[in-house]
């Protein structure tokens, strides 16, 4: 077992990090003692460092947190697209590496190739691996509600979730379990569950 200071050491994400990471439910440590302490088992480390593989292709923490959660979730299958999409990244740098090495031999008013630049391989990989494991219960009952949606209708649900967002900003000098609060938290779920999922 490593404390929150020893994984900090190890992986050099911070402890604030690993907090948060713990508060979003993304990685619970192991065991936390009676004085507080947060400890994290190797299984942890692993799942630590399939997230931070994830992070560094530019998942957000919500979208891993979705794909771990997943019961259908293939380590080893997601190993081997992180791979990929990690290969497709290097191989992306490498063109950017090689046209401003040429621009810095040739001048840059003799060169105007912008196919390093184009980042569509990646994109579409990310794309499909981010379909493969986001197939939960929610994402599909997402997908049904917002199929036939328009434009202007999910600009309109955007207005309204920002309203409430608002009202809260309104409530802010309010104690949390307070009447108006709650009733405000209720809206926000009712509005959630009718525009998006359960």
């Amino acid at each position: 077992m490593r404390t929150v200071k020893e994984v900090r050491g190890l992986t050099g994400v911070s402890i604030r990090a690993l907090h948060h990471y713990d508060s979003i439910g993304l990685l619970r440590p192991t065991q936390v003692t009676e004085s507080g302490y947060r400890l994290y088992d190797d299984e942890a480390l692993e799942k630590l460092q399939m997230i931070l593989l994830f992070k560094e292709l530019k998942f957000p923490l919500k979208e891993i947190k979705k794909i771990l959660d997943n019961p259908s979730f293939d380590r080893k299958k997601a190993l081997e697209q992180q791979i990929r999409m990690l290969t497709l990244q290097k191989e992306h740098i490498q063109g950017l590496i090689c046209l401003a090495r040429e621009i810095q031999t040739k001048g840059v008013e003799k060169m105007f190739r912008f196919d390093a630049f184009n980042t569509q391989k990646m994109d579409e990989y990310a794309r499909q691996a981010k379909a493969e494991w986001g197939n939960t219960e929610a994402y599909r009952e997402f997908e049904e509600k917002s199929k036939n949606r328009t434009a202007r209708t999910e600009q309109a649900a955007g207005k309204e979730m920002m309203d409430i967002f608002r009202e809260f900003g309104a409530l802010r000098e309010n104690e949390p379990q307070a009447k108006e609060a709650r009733e405000l938290v209720q809206k926000l779920r009712d509005f959630i569950t009718e525009n998006f999922y359960q």
